[in-house]
């Protein structure tokens, strides 16, 4: 019997090492004594062969097998890229 692979989305909150990025992914859940809905975050390294990944980027990763010590997961898609404003440089005086 084949299982199905865990997929989460999340948002790209660090880009710095090589082939690697840190994903934050957010989910609600609710409190087991009080019921109240709590946001839970997650992080998890994931690996990134093209190094095509950006901070800010909405990206869906998938479970894989271990990659590194720290590493399971892989980025399936990038969902979307962060907005970058275009800056003119000015004239120094």
């Amino acid at each position: 019997m084949e299982k199905k692979r865990k997929v989460r989305t999340g948002k790209v909150i660090s880009d710095r090492m090589d082939k690697t990025v840190v994903v934050l992914v957010e989910s609600l859940r609710r409190h087991p004594l009080y019921k109240k809905v709590v946001k839970h975050a997650s992080k998890f390294k994931v690996h990134d062969e093209t190094n095509a990944c950006k901070v800010g980027d909405i990206v869906k990763i998938v479970e894989t097998r271990p990659l590194s010590k720290e590493k399971c997961w892989r980025v399936m898609e990038i969902i979307s890229r962060k907005e970058v404003a275009e800056v003119k440089p000015t004239e120094v005086t």
